[in-house]
């Protein structure tokens, strides 16, 4: 799935993406190393993988989308 990164913190390596219809969803240290990225900034579009549906939705990883 696609998104775009919306915030990021370098030093908990955590932040936002929002979906393509809006919704922002949070994402961890976790799914920010799974995808072996050291920099995330605000508006670079990125690939995601999820797990859970609705409120209990979260992202596994996170990786820069490319072409």
């Amino acid at each position: 799935m696609q998104a775009t990164a919306y915030t990021y913190d370098p030093e908990s390596r955590s932040g936002q993406v929002l979906l393509d219809d809006g919704t922002p969803v949070p994402f961890d240290a976790a799914a920010f190393d799974a995808g072996g990225l050291r920099l995330l900034r605000p508006g670079q579009r990125v690939r995601i993988e999820t797990e859970g549906e609705g409120a209990q939705r979260r992202i596994t990883l996170v990786t820069l989308q490319t072409l």
